[in-house]
């Protein structure tokens, strides 16, 4: 089973996709976890990484793409993929049509977790203590939810006609959220 979990940042993806992994004996793939990776290692792609996020914009569609292809043709990992926080514009999403009809594999939920900017604030401020993530400065991530919200509309759009798109409430307690998940792919 493949999911996708999208919303701005702050959204609760991450939480989600972290339960569903377990529950499901899948892979998160999380853009976010892999940029930081790319961070972490210093590479060359990490430093071009960092220039973006610090400027409150998203990573390029190619490098996002790239670091998605190489979970996608994983042989271990087909149809056992949760996408956290990907596809987050039309051209990774298109992107992401293409890579599973060559790995012959689909999306059987797509789950948006909307949730309000004030909601998302003061969760990143939470985050921000308790994890102590480098990319939760609140200047940053005001740009980084606006860039977001204008960047995301026509992904929503693209996904909200598929059968199998859930609305769920991001700003419902987590335990809420999972049940509702629950609920729907009822496994």
């Amino acid at each position: 089973m493949n999911l996708i979990l999208f919303g701005p940042p702050g959204a609760g993806k991450g939480t989600q996709a972290k339960y569903l992994v377990k529950k499901l004996n899948s892979f998160q793939i999380s853009t976010g976890d892999m940029l930081r990776e790319e961070i972490q290692k210093n590479t060359e792609i990490g430093k071009k990484i960092v220039n973006d996020m610090n400027d409150g914009k998203f990573v390029s569609d190619e490098i996002v793409n790239t670091l998605i292809e190489n979970a996608l043709f994983d042989p271990q990992k087909k149809n056992k993929l949760i996408f956290d926080g990907y596809p987050r514009s039309l051209a990774q999403a298109e992107n992401l049509e293409i890579l599973l009809k060559k790995t012959n594999q689909e999306i059987d939920f797509i789950f948006f977790l909307n949730v309000n900017k004030e909601t998302i604030i003061k969760r990143i401020e939470q985050r921000k203590i308790v994890e102590k993530r480098s990319d939760d400065d609140l200047n940053t991530f005001i740009k980084r939810f606006d860039t977001y919200m204008e960047t995301t509309k026509p992904v929503l759009d693209f996904y909200s006609k598929n059968p199998n798109f859930y609305e769920i409430d991001g700003a419902s307690k987590i335990e809420e959220i999972t049940a509702k998940i629950d609920n729907f792919i009822r496994v």
